[in-house]
This record gives structure tokens, C-alpha cells and sequence, in this order.
């Protein structure tokens, strides 16, 4: 049922699920030096972790470091991710800065797509929303759960609100403590996809026990999977190689 999204030169939500692999430089040089290691790599998005980056606070450089990002990978689709502390982000903001920091990216027209964290504050997050759709950004609505797996019906209704408030991919991660909530989170992916999803969906389960949601997600529908190359930013990703080679095994087209 979930339809696809063009972007740049990949297709999300149809074929093999696509490759991201965050950046999580702490300065420019870092980043730079993950730039050069990704260009050599085969990925699909690029997704900058900017809560990692120590000049987060100061719109000049964040502008400077996404232009250099686009710069040396002018094909790749690039998400901006500023994830809070309190959905297993590296650093604390205000409700304010998170707002400003976000309108600020999404003027600048360096981006493709902005994750807006599903539960901030409600009018903070539509008006986010809106504001990237005004500016041809696509959203992606997440919720990242550390403290758990929801039943499948809370992962199916969270996934279906990040659709209705307008997201244009909706994601969900969550932490599982045993082999079930790896299974209710494929499962509810599954129902997601099948019945209630008109956008790509994005699932995955956390840390070593959930591996295998990043591997065979797609199967179930999940449209992107995410892998290191230098320093994760989840716990359980997958470095890229490794990945790959297990998409190859998995999925034939």
C-alpha cells in the first residue's frame, strides 16, 4: 500500500531497501575526513547527525558544514538530524534552539529531507512541517524509543500519526530486551505497509538483538536501513560492508 518518494537519483520505498550512513564528526575536520571515506563507499542517503557537531549552536557553520557536505556529494540525498537528548541524542536543547536551528536549515536549500522528532512540542513540530513543505523539504516523522518495544498496535498508531500530521516518510526505532520485540516490530512493520501506509515507512529495532530488523526489514517493509563506515550513531548498525552484503543475500533487486 505504501507509495514510493523520488529523490535525487534514488527511489525510496520500492526494490532493496536503501543504504544511509550518518555523519557524526564532532568539528569540520571530522566530517571531512567521513566525507572522504563515504565517497569511496556504494550508499544511497547521507544523513548529517548535527546534535554531534560541537558548533551546533552557531547557524554560520552548521550553513558552512552542509555546504560542504553537498559539495562533495552532489548526487546523495542528505537528511539533517538534530536528535533530542531525550530520544537518545548527543546533546540537550531547547525547545527554541531546536526550532530556530531547524527553520535556519530548512531556508537554506542545502537539504532534502529533515527528521522532526514526532513527539516535540505539537505546534513546534507542525509548524516545522509546514515550513519544509513551503520550502521543498521532505519530513521525516521519528520516534526513537530507548526504553523499550511497544505492543504493535502503539508502533502501528505512532507510525500512522507521523503520516497524518503530514510527514513524507515516517520512522520509528525502539529498543528490544528479547527475540519477541524484535518480531513485533517486524510485524507491525508489515501491517503498517500493508494496510495503513501511503508514505515509506522506516522501522528498526535497536542495538545487537535487533541486527536483524536492519538485514531483513525490508522484507517486511521498511524502506531504509541504516550502517556505519567510521562511527555509529545507534547502538546495533551495522557497518556498511557487512550490510551490504547481507542486502545482496536478502534482496535480488
Amino acid at each position: 500500500m505504501k507509495s514510493s518518494i523520488q529523490v535525487r537519483n534514488i527511489t525510496i520505498g520500492e526494490g532493496k531497501p536503501k543504504v544511509c550512513v550518518p555523519i557524526v564528526g564532532k568539528t569540520l575536520a571530522e566530517i571531512n575526513e567521513a566525507l572522504q571515506v563515504i565517497a569511496n563507499q556504494q550508499i544511497d542517503l547521507i544523513e548529517w547527525r548535527a546534535d554531534f557537531f560541537q558548533a551546533v549552536d552557531d547557524m554560520n557553520q552548521v550553513t558552512t558544514v552542509l555546504k560542504e557536505i553537498r559539495q562533495q556529494l552532489q548526487t546523495s540525498p542528505i537528511i539533517f538530524t538534530f536528535r533530542t537528548a531525550e530520544e537518545g541524542g548527543n546533546k540537550k536543547f531547547s525547545l527554541d534552539a531546536y526550532s530556530q536551528l531547524y527553520q535556519g536549515v530548512i531556508h537554506t536549500g542545502l537539504i532534502d529531507f529533515i527528521d522532526i522528532e514526532l513527539f516535540i512540542e505539537a505546534s513546534t513540530r507542525n509548524e516545522l512541517v509546514a515550513s519544509a513543505k513551503q520550502n521543498e523539504v521532505l519530513t521525516i516523522i521519528s520516534n526513537h524509543d530507548f526504553a523499550k518495544t511497544p505492543s504493535k498496535e502503539a508502533i502501528i498508531n505512532r507510525l500512522k500519526l507521523a503520516q497524518d500530521i503530514g510527514g513524507d516518510v515516517a520512522k520509528i526505532a525502539v529498543m528490544p530486551t528479547n527475540p519477541g520485540d524484535v518480531l513485533t516490530l517486524l510485524e507491525a512493520t508489515y501491517t503498517m505497509a500493508e494496510t495503513y501506509a501511503t508514505i515509506p515507512i522506516i522501522t528498526m529495532a535497536m542495538d545487537q538483538l535487533g541486527t536483524l530488523s536492519r538485514t531483513v526489514g525490508g522484507l517486511f517493509g521498511s524502506s531504509v536501513t541504516f550502517a556505519s563506515i567510521t562511527k555509529s550513531s545507534a547502538p546495533g548498525q551495522v557497518n556498511i560492508k557487512e550490510l551490504q552484503q547481507m542486502l545482496d543475500y536478502f534482496y535480488t533487486s
